[in-house]
């Protein structure tokens, strides 16, 4: 018997070391192995316990049984008159105990018996693996490709196999069998999670199609990688960069299309430090170190401000612009202009400069070259100065004279005084007067055909 306990002992010793898995946790498992097991002799409803004597090594094992006037259920109760036969006094409401032989176990029994233990232990080690893993969701982590999934990586971490979905991968990326791959943690879901994943969440929900696609049998817990997203850049620079995990430096904001561009916002809390300079690093050696790491990758780096317009310039980086014209602040709308030999570099291939600026700062962004703005200026100055010199007594010299002035509109002219009028030169008494009868008469013109148009086509749609 003592060997037996000695071997007890040594394997629950291996199971506690190698799965890290608590000893008690592991008897427990145990003992309900066997209650499940004997209760495929003695009934699905029988009261069962089992209890292991880790110093001895020995196994005890009871079949409970209520006392009872009349027996209904034979699996959980036994009558008085049975009960007087084994203990003497027995009442109504007594339990009686039979000891049951753990070594008469058939083969089914026993098979039955380990089966639930392994399925067990795995169910503590899955658990364990999830609150291990769980705390270390943003942590970067080296693996080694496994397998490929559909389109998506299977990355052995040592412990545990981890899912690098094809929306997290960088696309033009190319990945082998056994080759070493390093990614962030994105997320880590057990099986109940995972399964509450619905598609309003578009991001989780290709998570999901991943785990189910990568084996249906697993029952978790699911770690998922990312080396397109965000978080993996910002861990890269504060591996390369000592600055930011100091708090000298501050990304602010990160913007990626993986694989090509990303634009990183960085502040320093120290004036005399550039916080641009401090990424580079000498020759460039920090920034080269993360760009090898993203095959490539193109990082933009932008300087943070509070002065929204000079943030919004340098958000265009690397092309200069010459000022920002704020279109809208309650929408948050804006127009950036840059010289024409930087409109190109502005808007970048397929809009992607212009783009990630646009998410970056928050705002929707529009970018014009100078002569775009001068051509479209001219376009809309000669639009007023058409309207204004259709006014009776303004010809296209006085037409210009008002644009310039501030009078673009029919409505404005005819609402003005004469003797304000008479402020812009070349224009008197009469003429202001002339030109203010005028505006009003061409309101009234247009205001009458416009009334007559509406009157047609309510017509047609009768």
């Amino acid at each position: 018997m003592e060997t037996n306990a000695k071997e007890l002992v040594a394997a629950l010793e291996g199971l506690e070391r190698e799965k890290n898995i608590k000893r008690d946790d592991i008897l427990k498992t145990i003992e309900d192995a066997l209650v499940s097991a004997l209760r495929k002799n003695l009934g699905k409803t029988a009261q069962i316990t089992a209890k292991i004597d880790v110093n001895t090594g020995s196994v005890q094992a009871m079949h409970l049984l209520n006392v009872v006037d009349v027996v209904v259920n034979p699996e959980t109760e036994i009558s008085l008159e049975d009960a007087k036969a084994e203990k003497k006094g027995a009442k109504v409401g007594d339990v009686i105990t039979h000891p049951l032989q753990v070594t008469d176990f058939s083969r089914i029994a026993a098979q039955i018996a380990k089966q639930v233990l392994i399925q067990k232990v795995r169910g503590i080690e899955r658990d364990n693996f999830y609150k291990e893993y769980k705390p270390r969701e943003g942590e970067v982590v080296m693996g080694t490709v496994r397998r490929m999934s559909d389109r998506d990586i299977i990355v052995d971490l040592g412990k545990i196999e981890a899912i690098l979905p094809y929306c997290e991968q960088i696309r033009k990326e190319r990945y082998t069998n056994g080759s070493r791959i390093k990614a962030v943690i994105a997320k880590v879901m057990n099986q109940m999670e995972l399964a509450a994943v619905g598609t309003d969440d578009a991001l989780l929900a290709r998570y999901k199609s991943a785990a189910f696609r990568m084996d249906k049998g697993q029952r978790g817990p699911y770690v998922f990688l990312s080396r397109g997203n965000s978080r993996f850049l910002e861990e890269l620079f504060k591996v390369e960069v000592p600055e930011i995990n100091e708090g000298i430096v501050e990304i602010k904001k990160i913007e990626r299309d993986p694989g090509f561009r990303a634009k990183v916002l960085v502040s320093s809390i120290d004036s005399k430090i550039d916080p641009i300079g401090t990424c580079v690093g000498m020759r460039g050696i920090r920034i080269r170190a993360i760009q090898n790491e993203l095959s490539g990758e193109h990082i933009d780096l932008i300087n943070y401000s509070t002065e929204v317009s000079t943030l919004l310039m340098n958000a265009i980086a690397p092309a200069k612009a010459n000022f920002v014209q704020i279109v809208s602040v309650k929408d948050k709308k804006a127009l950036i202009i840059v010289p024409d030999d930087q409109l190109a570099i502005a808007i970048g291939k397929d809009w992607q400069n212009i783009r990630l600026a646009s998410r970056l700062t928050g705002w929707e962004l529009d970018v014009k070259s100078e002569s775009q703005k001068a051509t479209e200026e001219k376009k809309a100055t000669e639009s007023i100065q058409s309207v204004l010199a259709s006014i009776e007594g303004v010809g296209p010299k006085t037409a210009e004279l008002l644009q310039k002035a501030g009078f673009t509109t029919a409505e404005k002219l005819a609402n003005v005084e004469v003797e304000h009028l008479c402020t812009v030169q070349g224009i008197g008494d009469k003429t202001a007067a002339k030109i203010i009868e005028g505006a009003k008469k061409y309101i009234a013109e247009h205001l009458e055909t416009t009334e007559e148009v509406a009157d047609d086509n309510q017509q047609e749609n009768n």
